[in-house]
């Protein structure tokens, strides 16, 4: 699924996975960060259906 352009304007944007993934720990909610073939950055996505859990920050 193609994310749309004004989503993307609209999300954070992260350098890189693990700057993104380190954002998804942090977060209250459970969040997958995910490459956008708009901006080529990582954002992150609440959607999880299908997605494996993420491990557990210490």
């Amino acid at each position: 699924m193609r994310t749309r352009l004004a989503i993307c304007r609209k999300k954070k944007r992260f350098a890189s996975e693990a700057d993104a993934l380190a954002a998804a720990q942090i977060a209250t909610i459970d969040l997958r960060p995910y490459l956008c073939d708009r901006c080529h950055r990582y954002h992150l996505t609440s959607r999880t259906k299908g997605k494996r859990r993420l491990p557990v920050a210490d």
